[in-house]
């Protein structure tokens, strides 16, 4: 276990949304990554032929057997933390600062809003997390200049996120931006292109949630 930051491993939390795309689980495992499954989320990686280090739940959505050589927390049922927040809490005590969550957003809305807010908690905690599926790549990014190589002709969207409105400007996009601002209640933020092989999205102020479509 790490015991401070780990700057060499990413920690993959498999989460319990039904329906994830397989391949897609597969494809983003790496052989180094530190693997959590949330409950449900070990069914998946069963699927996809991953055996992880950690599985973390109250386990009222799978009941079945457990893997041996698995370390296994098991919550109570009535708890404050999702079985997905506990897994990052546990791996944030544990030194990791890079996250990426599989099996996150699909199936009830609640809980792909629940895993929305948990990228904005790491965001919070000095780590970055990065929600991924077979269509999308979702982020939470706070202040500063960020670059995006090789995503030309990708859509994406920037919405404020847990603040009222976020300050942007866009470099390399079809619709430009120089420190715009856009409001939590609009979707103005919604369907850009990137245009550029090398583009730039810098928040000025506030944070957004970008989602960057495959």
């Amino acid at each position: 276990m790490a015991a401070k930051i780990n700057d060499e491993r990413r920690c993959v939390i498999i989460a319990g949304a039904p329906d994830a795309d397989i391949k897609t689980v597969k494809a983003a495992v790496r052989p180094y990554d530190y693997v959590i499954c949330a409950d449900m989320g070990y069914k998946t990686a069963m699927a996809a032929g991953i055996k992880p280090d950690l599985i973390v739940g109250d386990f009222d959505s799978y009941t079945g057997s457990l893997p041996e050589g698995s370390e296994v927390i098991r919550l109570l049922p009535e708890k404050d933390d999702t079985d997905t927040m506990h897994c990052v809490k546990t791996a944030l005590g544990r030194g990791y600062r890079e996250f990426l969550l599989l099996a996150a957003i699909g199936g009830r809305l609640d809980h792909t809003l629940g895993n929305l807010t948990v990228l904005e908690y790491l965001a919070e905690n000095n780590a970055h997390g990065i929600i991924l599926s077979k269509n999308e790549m979702i982020e939470v990014l706070t202040k500063g200049r960020f670059a995006f190589d090789g995503r030309k002709g990708h859509t994406f969207s920037a919405l404020p996120f847990g603040c009222q409105s976020a300050v942007l400007s866009y470099k390399g996009t079809k619709y430009p931006l120089d420190k715009g601002a856009l409001l939590h209640s609009e979707a103005m933020g919604v369907s850009n292109v990137f245009t550029e092989d090398k583009a730039e999205i810098t928040v000025d102020d506030g944070q957004i949630v970008l989602i960057i479509n495959f």
